[in-house]
């Protein structure tokens, strides 16, 4: 049983950065799958970006492509989105999530998690 908590949301102004992190216990996180998800007001949850079990491949959705990056620090088991140039299309909650297959792919649907945390708000203002 792996339990994720984020942490690191907050409220920025458009064109700001905030670097999300997805704290892991109970299981080392250097081979599970991780994503991180968003979902805002009236709208489905939806992939922003992912590392395969290895941390070798990521892969992010097109909408943050070149803006926001994921990495791992397999000693603090945590992951990190780190995310730059914030526009108030960003605002949601986000979420990151973990499961236990070793893919060569990044798993980009939400079915293919099965550890979540509580979710952290980031709320980009204009």
């Amino acid at each position: 049983q792996v339990q994720l908590v984020e942490s690191g949301g907050g409220l920025v102004q458009a064109g700001g950065s905030l670097r999300l992190s997805c704290a892991a216990s109970g299981r080392t996180l250097s081979s599970y799958a991780v994503g991180w998800f968003r979902q805002a007001p009236g709208k489905e949850r939806e992939f922003v970006g992912g590392l395969n079990w290895s941390g070798g491949v990521t892969m992010y959705a097109d909408s943050v492509k070149g803006r926001f990056t994921i990495s791992r620090d397999n000693a603090k088991n945590t992951v990190y989105l780190q995310m730059n140039s914030l526009n108030p299309e960003d605002t949601a909650l986000y979420y990151c999530a973990a499961v236990s297959k070793k893919f060569g792919i990044v798993i980009t649907t939400t079915r293919g998690y099965a550890y979540w945390g509580q979710g952290t708000q980031v709320t980009v203002s204009s």
